[in-house]
This record gives C-alpha cells, sequence and structure tokens, in this order.
C-alpha cells in the first residue's frame, strides 16, 4: 500500500498540472490569380521611392525600390485569399492550444482596376470559390517613417482568415520574428505569432536514463511546449536578402515558409495591415523597423557595476550569502530579493505570495538591510507580476488585502458568467488584472509607487503578462483576441509610467518576460523567461543564446537570461528531483552571461536543490572572475546601449548581422555571436569539454586570452584550454578590443 501512494500522487499532479501544447493550425493555402475582362493592362505607379508594377502578360504585382524587388507574387498566382473559420482555443496556465475549423477557403483572385491618387494606390478584384464572391481592396501608402504601408480589406466580414502570398528566393533564409529559442533560421518551418509560455523542455532529451525521461514526460504532460512556444513574439523578419515586413495586427497569425520560393501569412482577422521596409543593409532594417516598435534606453549605470544577486529564503540567508559573496570578492550592484513578498511551498517548488507589500516575517529589519546595501553602493530589486491571489486564511500577516481591492473595485478579468476568471498555476489559482481598465491600471501604479518604489526598490522583476486567456470578458469591451497579444505592452507601459510619474526615469529598472512588437517601447529590460536548468538546444543554455540573438532582430535589444536557468524538474510533494543545476551547467552559464547586457542570478525553482553561486568557494571565486569580465567591457556596452537608444541595434548580434553575406553564418545558431561590432564570444555550451569550435568570418582576427593573430580566410578553427571562461576574439588592431584586455589585467583576471 505504500507503494502505491507515491504512484497516485504522481497521478493526481498529471492531471492537475497538465498544460495544453501551442499548434500551429494551418497549412499552407495555393491561389490561382486569373484574367478577365476587367484585368487592367500593364501599369506602374509611384509613391516616393517605391514603384509598384502591374504585368498583365504573366499577372505578376512587383514593388521596387532603387530597383530592388522587396515584393511580388509568383507568376499567374493569387496572392490575396480568405477563408471562414472558427477558432477553439483551450489555456491552462499560459499555454495556449489554437484548433481551427476553416472552410470556405477562396481558390482564385482577379484583379479587376488599380487607381492612384497623390499618397495612395488601391489595388481592387475578387477572390472566389464556387458561387461565393468577396471583393477585396489592398491598399499601399507611404507611412510616417517612409516604409511602404499595405491595408487588405473585404466586403464580407464573415471571412475572417486572410491570407497574403508572395514569392521568395530558393536560397532566401527568414529570420526575426521575435524571441525563438530554438530556430535563428526559420525557413522550412511555420511560425505562430502568440505571446505564450515558451513550455518545458520543447523536446530537449531531459537524461540519458530512459525511464527518468518516460517519468519527466509524464509530469509534464503536454506542458513541455514545442519549439515555436514562445514569451516574445514579433510578426516581423529579415531575410538574407534583406528584405524585411511586418504587420501591425495584434490578432493571432502564421508566418509559413515552409515552401521554397513562397512566403504566406494566415491571419485571424477581417483587416490586415502591414509594412514593407526598403533596405540595403541589415542596420537599416534595425532603424526602420524600431521607428515603428520602439527603442530601448540607455540602462542607468548602477546596473553594470557588477552582478545582480537573486536570492530568497530571508534575512538571515541575505546576509549569509552576502558574507560569502563578499570573501570571494564578487562585485554586487544589486541584490534582487524575489521573495520580499513572502514566499510559498507550491507543488513544484518554492513561489511567492502574489500580494504586492513588503512582508516583514519573512524581512525583518528591511530598513537596516536597505541602509547597509546604500552603504556600500548596492541596490535592492524586487518582484511583481499582473496577478493577485486570496491572502484571507492563507497568509496570516497581510496588511493590505490587494485581491479585495481589486475585486471589490471590479479591475479583475471575469469569465461569462460575470464571476472572476481565476487561472490556474502549478497548485494555486489567481486572478488576472483586467488591464483594458484604465482605473484599473492607475490603481497598479499607485501599488508600484507605494508599495514598490516607497520600500526603496532599485528596479523588479514584471513577470507574466503572457496569460491573459481568451474566453475572458474585458472591461472595455474589445475582444481578448486582440487584447492578448497588446496585454503585455500595457502591463510593460504601466511600470514605465508609475516610474516616470514619480521623476525616476532615469534611475530605476524593470525587466520583463511576455513582449509583442512595440513592447520595446515601454520596457526597460528584457529578460528571457523560464529556460530549463540543462544544455538543452530547445529549452536550456543554448536555446538562451538563440533567444537572446533572434529576439534583438526585432527589437528586443536589452536582454539576458536567468544565470544557470529556472525550471527545475521535480515533484514537490513526493520530494524528487528529476532535473537539478550542476556546478558544472552553472559555471558554463556564467561565463556567457558575462556578455550579454545584465549579469544577473536566479536560484531556481528548486533553490535547494540548485547549485548556487554561493554553495562552495571555487563557484564563488569562479562567479566573481565573471562579474570581473562582465565589468571590464562597461565602457563598451554603454556605447552599445547609446547604440540601441538612438538606432535601434541589438547589443548581442547574430553573426549574419555582421556579415550578411557569409552564408557560412546562415547556419550558425547558438554556437558564437557578435557584442556590438567589436567581440566575438564563443562560450562553452557543452558539458565535459574545455574546447570548441569558432568559425571566424574573412579577416585578422585577435584571440583575447592568448593573444593569436589569424588571418582568417572564413574558416573554422578549434580553441582549447578554456577551463573557466568563454572563447574571445576582436579584429586585430581593435580599440575596443586592446581597451578590454587592458581592463582585464587591471582587475586582475587576465
Amino acid at each position: 500500500m505504500k507503494n502505491i501512494i507515491p504512484i497516485i500522487l504522481l497521478l493526481v499532479f498529471v492531471i492537475i498540472f497538465t498544460s495544453t501544447k501551442s499548434a500551429t493550425v494551418g497549412s499552407f493555402q495555393q491561389f490561382i490569380l486569373v484574367n478577365d475582362s476587367n484585368t487592367p493592362i500593364t501599369q506602374s505607379f509611384s509613391l516616393s521611392n517605391f514603384t509598384i508594377n502591374w504585368n498583365a502578360s504573366n499577372l505578376q504585382l512587383s514593388i521596387r525600390n532603387n530597383g530592388k524587388i522587396l515584393w511580388q507574387n509568383l507568376s499567374n498566382t493569387g496572392f490575396i485569399g480568405a477563408a471562414i473559420g472558427d477558432e477553439t482555443i483551450t489555456e491552462q496556465a499560459g499555454s495556449f492550444s489554437i484548433k481551427d475549423n476553416i472552410q470556405n477557403i477562396t481558390t482564385h483572385q482577379t484583379v479587376h482596376q488599380i487607381l492612384a491618387t497623390l499618397d495612395t494606390i488601391y489595388i481592387i478584384g475578387d477572390i472566389f470559390l464556387a458561387n461565393d464572391t468577396i471583393e477585396y481592396t489592398l491598399t499601399f501608402s507611404l507611412n510616417q517613417y517612409g516604409d511602404l504601408h499595405f491595408l487588405l480589406t473585404t466586403n464580407n466580414l464573415n471571412y475572417n482568415r486572410l491570407f497574403l502570398s508572395y514569392a521568395c528566393n530558393s536560397s532566401e533564409q527568414f529570420f526575426g520574428l521575435g524571441e525563438q529559442q530554438s530556430h535563428f533560421n526559420h525557413k522550412g518551418n511555420r511560425v505562430p505569432i502568440i505571446v505564450q509560455e515558451q513550455g518545458v523542455g520543447r523536446g530537449d532529451v531531459y537524461s540519458n536514463n530512459p525511464i527518468e525521461n518516460f517519468i519527466v514526460n509524464l509530469v509534464l504532460g503536454n506542458a513541455v511546449g514545442d519549439d515555436y512556444t514562445s514569451y516574445k513574439v514579433a510578426p516581423h523578419y529579415i531575410s538574407s536578402n534583406i528584405n524585411s515586413l511586418y504587420l501591425e495586427n495584434y490578432e493571432y497569425s502564421e508566418f509559413d515558409f515552409t515552401k521554397n520560393n513562397q512566403v504566406q501569412i494566415e491571419l485571424f482577422s477581417t483587416t490586415m495591415q502591414g509594412n514593407i521596409i526598403y533596405a540595403n543593409t541589415v542596420y537599416d532594417v534595425f532603424k526602420s523597423y524600431t521607428n515603428f516598435c520602439g527603442r530601448m534606453n540607455v540602462l542607468p549605470d548602477w546596473i553594470s557595476n557588477g552582478a545582480i544577486i537573486g536570492m530568497q529564503g530571508g534575512t538571515q540567508k541575505f546576509y549569509n550569502v552576502w558574507q560569502t559573496l563578499n570573501d570571494a570578492d564578487v562585485p554586487i550592484t544589486a541584490f534582487w530579493l524575489q521573495d520580499w513578498v513572502g514566499q510559498r511551498t507550491s507543488a513544484v517548488g518554492k513561489q511567492l505570495w502574489w500580494n504586492w507589500e513588503l512582508d516583514n516575517q519573512h524581512y525583518p529589519n528591511w530598513n537596516n538591510i536597505y541602509d547597509t546595501l546604500q552603504q556600500n553602493n548596492i541596490q535592492l530589486m524586487g518582484y511583481i507580476n499582473p496577478f493577485l491571489v486570496r491572502v484571507n486564511g492563507e497568509k496570516p500577516n497581510f496588511r493590505r488585502n490587494q485581491y479585495a481591492e481589486a475585486r471589490d473595485n471590479n479591475y479583475l478579468a471575469l469569465n461569462h458568467n460575470g464571476n472572476i476568471y481565476q487561472v490556474q498555476n502549478t497548485s494555486f489559482s489567481s486572478a488576472i488584472l483586467d488591464l483594458s481598465n484604465d482605473d484599473a491600471i492607475e490603481w497598479t501604479k499607485d501599488i508600484i509607487k507605494d508599495e514598490l518604489l516607497a520600500r526603496g526598490l532599485k528596479g523588479w522583476m514584471a513577470d507574466f503578462a503572457e496569460a491573459l486567456p481568451f474566453e475572458v470578458e474585458l472591461h472595455s469591451g474589445e475582444s481578448p483576441s486582440t487584447f492578448h497579444n497588446k496585454y503585455p505592452e500595457v502591463w510593460e507601459k504601466l511600470n514605465k509610467d508609475a516610474i516616470n510619474e514619480v521623476g525616476l526615469t532615469d534611475s530605476i529598472i524593470f525587466f520583463s518576460r511576455a513582449g509583442y512588437a512595440q513592447s520595446p517601447k515601454y520596457t526597460t529590460l528584457f529578460w528571457q523567461g523560464d529556460q530549463i536548468v540543462g544544455w538543452g538546444e530547445n529549452d536550456g543554455l543554448k536555446s538562451a543564446v538563440t533567444g537572446l540573438l533572434c529576439a534583438g532582430l526585432s527589437g528586443f535589444t536589452l536582454n539576458h537570461s536567468d544565470i544557470g536557468g529556472y525550471t527545475s524538474i521535480g515533484v514537490e510533494l513526493l520530494n524528487v528531483t528529476f532535473l537539478k543545476r550542476s556546478q558544472e551547467l552553472l559555471r558554463r552559464w556564467t561565463e556567457m552571461a558575462a556578455f550579454t547586457p545584465v549579469f544577473r542570478t536566479h536560484e531556481g525553482l528548486g533553490p535547494d536543490k540548485n547549485y548556487q553561486v554561493y554553495q562552495d568557494d571555487s563557484t564563488a571565486q569562479h562567479f566573481a572572475k565573471q562579474a570581473k569580465i562582465f565589468q571590464a567591457w562597461f565602457f563598451y556596452r554603454k556605447q552599445l546601449m547609446q547604440e540601441a537608444q538612438d538606432y535601434g541595434y541589438p547589443i548581442c548580434r547574430h553573426m549574419f548581422v555582421e556579415f550578411p553575406n557569409d552564408v557560412n553564418t546562415y547556419t550558425i545558431s547558438y554556437q558564437q555571436y557578435m557584442v556590438g561590432k567589436e567581440l566575438l564570444v564563443a562560450p562553452i555550451l557543452n558539458p565535459n569539454t574545455t574546447k570548441t569550435s569558432v568559425y571566424l568570418p574573412q579577416g585578422t582576427w585577435e584571440n583575447l586570452w592568448t593573444g593569436e593573430i589569424i588571418n582568417s580566410t572564413g574558416q573554422t578553427i578549434t580553441v582549447t584550454g578554456l577551463t573557466d571562461r568563454a572563447a574571445v576574439f576582436f579584429p586585430q588592431g581593435s580599440t575596443i578590443g586592446n581597451t578590454f584586455k587592458q581592463n582585464l589585467v587591471s582587475a586582475g583576471v587576465y
């Protein structure tokens, strides 16, 4: 009987916590463009430097700028389609499954007329199937930034699925679409654009033990996600031909790159609008696109003074950790006390009380902590998210019942029956703020001012915002189908507005997990969410690099990850852990993070089960070295942050960005990356090795650590001896590289 109890508990856990896997719902649709008596003869129109040509001989519409083809349909192939869809969206714990019952897909298209005014070109025609004919209008005009804006509408609002199809080269590769953790290059894939939980594991193998993997997958169920579930998405791409297009819609969309010679966008809406960018370089795309999505501001200097130490556990543990790290000579810029609101134990590990006020029992003598840290030029940081939990009867020492306040003022999202919608998170439920309500936004800003800023917090994690359910009733009456992807932007804006309204714009930071297209306009910093404490390509150390580089293409320029990852896999009730952070993983993640915009640790979901930077002297000393390496390139990081603010350039850049004509860079995903134009970084991302392969594009490169000069014609070399560092190269003679080296010598880590 004793042996059966753990099995029963495990099955209960599976039933409670199984989430839903996000699925790509559509498939590529082919449309036929047909000629009829109304089809116009060959015509050409201009909007500034954009030229729109219609070729009647092969029924081809093309868009050029300075002779470069930016967009065209395949000859005699339809470029517009529509359908009637009825989607079923299921949600659990921030993961969404979309099943679409689609019918009446149009099969043919005609172009009846092309009209032009001084500032707009109108293409009018029909899309039809059988006896059903729909009139469409596709307009082109210049947006305020000089890009070519397009707007597609029809005269039948029952057709709530729109398709836009166009040609691409068979060799053309496609990058971007937000923070995609598994793929940098999307050619051959269909990419869903929906903000949601990224999933756990996402197809990676957790261990070499098949029984252990079976149990882990059983526990997780469909919560594993897939290779395109993502916290941050943007309907925007850059191609290897330096072509770029983005949508302005918030509704669910899919970008289909599965065809060698065509791209197709499917949108769950009756109106599609977006923009086509003309650019000669990737940097031109950055400048044009970030005119729309916004540019992130230079971070305050204090955040680069050293490491941000993420920890939880109360006052005494805080002092113990500080002493250990101080003894190891770790430069510390802040303590991020995630559990400043109090800590609770859930079925999966240590989590927080989502009632946003200081827990004086968990952190007694808070003012003494603050004063002591200030004397040492160290800041305090905290945590908040847009959920609230009931505290009555569960948390005895609460001062302010924010759930009750929000409930009584109708600030919480409701279900269709008019009751508060409850979102399940591990073993407890919570209510989500209705941020379509301006009064709820003002109330939440007051929480930030009165509870976070008034406690002296210099920053915080602004968590979640990806989980607004599709079946809620919103105060504004807006459809959740459009507000879901907008929700992260509203959440980030209210955090930023609260800071601005108290006059602390230049000194406070918050970091966001979820994001949509215009999130860079509102947040101060991003982080990559909950990677697993493993080495995986889909979820783990490698995926953190891929996501960092991919996100930078769509405006998420200041981004970083939890050092060591976050998600361990276990069942707290059974005291069983299947995956926990090793010392080696922690050290290698630290070495990679030293070359990202922010250097911040996290204890992870199971602090007592994961290896920590303060766990032993050798680990603390290794951590101190990486923190000093991070400090040593602050002078360059500040320059790069200014470029991000002025032009939208990412700090960490895929090799393609710097070497767009080198096709060898297209297949690089996570193995190496550029920091600005001057530093090439190749961290160790596999266990049990001290060497890595590095591709050096054509040029003369210097090895930072050895001084070796390599004249490369575009070749891969093997770098050895990497026991406690990432491989780093810079162009020979680089002032940045040599200054970095001098700073390392001065810090005693060279």
